[in-house]
């Protein structure tokens, strides 16, 4: 039994991991995340970050607009949870503190924008790792879809990450709140201790990335920021269009537009089109940094390697996540759960609801949204699939099936991180709003378990019925809006 545990460890390093990494989509996801890491601490360290928070916090001038200037920095800055939580954070934290608007709200708002709209975002630090976990999947299954058409097609069934973020502005514009919130609400109103605001200040200051800090001498651009991040996003348009465009799709005049579009990027290689867009995000920054003197290059440089550093624990969770995917393949995880579910009877339509509770207490238990979709996306994608084929599904319902069991893998892994106190954004969102760890926790919970439940309820289930996302969402938002008004209340 010890020479069997043995030689199991060595094939782990020997055999799973250099074979995970004997793929070029593998070690192209690898370099498009270290690019995206290097690009976000080039714009951070030129000022360009800091330059589109300081337009926009000028607008705050009151409690809505101070609480709905945040929610909107958190949504511009989608494209890495950490940068969006220590940025929105730190850079409001004088705002909100000036308006009365308590320190619990602040961290909430920052930590329900930040993973959320990174989750969904087509041009984000998350997008590699998801890719490749469809990827993963996919080729399980045998299935003649690209990962990056899967995504876009499973986003319509993201309910938790959209309607969180509805969820925030339905607060912000009814000023209301309940529970723990409101109490930490009415009494940031009524009294706000300096004393403890500077006693928290000097904690923050201790804890901050440096990363974030700005050299005193650079005057800070918001165009800095926005110019690669939109090279970023309309590169990879193109990069999308043309290595799918098929000149007899387009000109085909009987075929629809959407049709069309779907087409071609249904044929794309997204991994090719992230990494020439992430490359040119890249160069563009270096470039607006240098020829204004905001950096020298040798600062550029250093900046852009440390952007990489910033990655490596994503990497190493990818590598693994990797190898995990080659274990279970080789075991026939997949196979064997399938089996038990199906031996159970569980109907194919409570499997992407049954997907995000899974992921929600995976993520509450580990504190990691990146290890749960690691652990969940090589055994539900291929499990999800093969119930459906044993229930006789159609193609075109089992497609539907899947694409939503896709998006709950996201949206449950999503819930469970804003949920756990252990998690590294809670954390983080904590630290960068100066607010009190538990009180985060404690005032966050009712409202994630809230919108967490309509998602299930109203959203996740029904769909996999097959009724449309178009009738789903506008239901969910009245239920929210319902609860608000039932159960929140106005502070004055």
């Amino acid at each position: 039994i010890f020479s069997a545990l043995g030689n199991g460890l060595l094939r782990i390093v020997d055999t799973y991991i250099i074979n995970s990494l004997n793929n070029i989509e593998h070690l192209s996801i690898i370099v498009f995340s270290l690019l995206i890491g290097g690009m976000v601490s080039i714009i951070i360290k030129n000022g360009g970050m800091q330059g589109l928070v300081n337009l926009l916090s000028k607008k705050a001038a009151s409690v809505r607009s101070g609480q709905f200037v945040t929610w909107l920095l958190g949504i511009i800055i989608f494209f890495d949870d950490y940068a969006n939580t220590l940025v929105v954070g730190n850079t409001m934290r004088p705002v909100t503190d000036k308006l009365k608007i308590s320190r619990e709200k602040l961290s909430y708002i920052v930590d329900s924008t930040a993973a959320p709209v990174t989750s969904i975002a087509f041009v984000t630090t998350w997008i590699g790792a998801e890719l490749s976990y469809i990827q993963d999947g996919i080729n399980t299954i045998g299935l003649q879809e690209t990962p990056y058409n899967i995504f876009l097609n499973s986003l319509k069934y993201s309910f938790y990450p959209i309607l969180t973020l509805c969820f925030i502005l339905l607060l912000i514009f009814l000023k209301v709140d309940y529970g723990p919130m409101y109490i930490a609400e009415k009494r940031a109103r009524n009294k706000f201790k300096d004393s403890e605001s500077k006693k928290d200040d000097e904690k923050i200051s201790l804890v901050s990335d440096q990363e974030t800090q700005v050299s005193k001498h650079i005057k800070p651009k918001w165009f800095n920021a926005a110019i690669p991040v939109l090279i970023i996003i309309i590169g990879t348009l193109i990069g999308l269009l043309f290595t799918g465009w098929d000149s007899e799709t387009w000109s085909n005049s009987s075929m629809p537009f959407s049709t069309k579009l779907s087409a071609t990027i249904g044929n794309s290689n997204s991994f090719k089109a992230l990494l020439w867009s992430s490359l040119s995000g890249v160069f563009v920054a270096i470039i607006l940094s240098t020829s204004q003197r905001l950096l020298t290059l040798k600062e550029a440089t250093t900046t852009l390697i440390n952007g990489f550093k910033t990655m490596l624990t994503a990497i190493v969770i990818l590598v693994l996540a990797w190898a995990i995917a080659l274990i279970t393949k080789d075991l026939h995880t997949a196979d064997y759960i399938s089996q038990i579910l199906v031996k159970a009877q569980i109907p194919a339509y409570f499997v992407p609801a049954i997907t995000f509770i899974l992921a929600g207490l995976i993520a509450f238990s580990t504190g990691s949204s990146w290890g749960t979709m690691a652990i969940l996306y090589p055994l539900i994608l291929p499990t999800s699939w093969l119930i459906c084929e044993s229930h006789g599904m159609t193609h075109e319902a089992s497609m539907l099936i899947f694409y939503n069991t896709v998006s709950t893998v996201l949206a449950g892994s999503v819930l469970g991180d804003h949920c756990s106190p252990i998690s590294d954004t809670t954390i983080l969102s904590s630290l960068a709003s100066s607010c009190n760890h538990i009180e985060h926790v404690r005032t966050q919970l009712p409202y994630a378990l809230t919108v967490g439940a309509v998602s299930i309820i109203a959203g996740t289930i029904p769909a996999a019925f097959q009724i449309p996302s178009y009738i789903l969402f506008p239901i969910g938002l009245i239920l929210l809006f319902i609860i608000l008004k039932y159960f929140g209340r106005k502070i004055e």
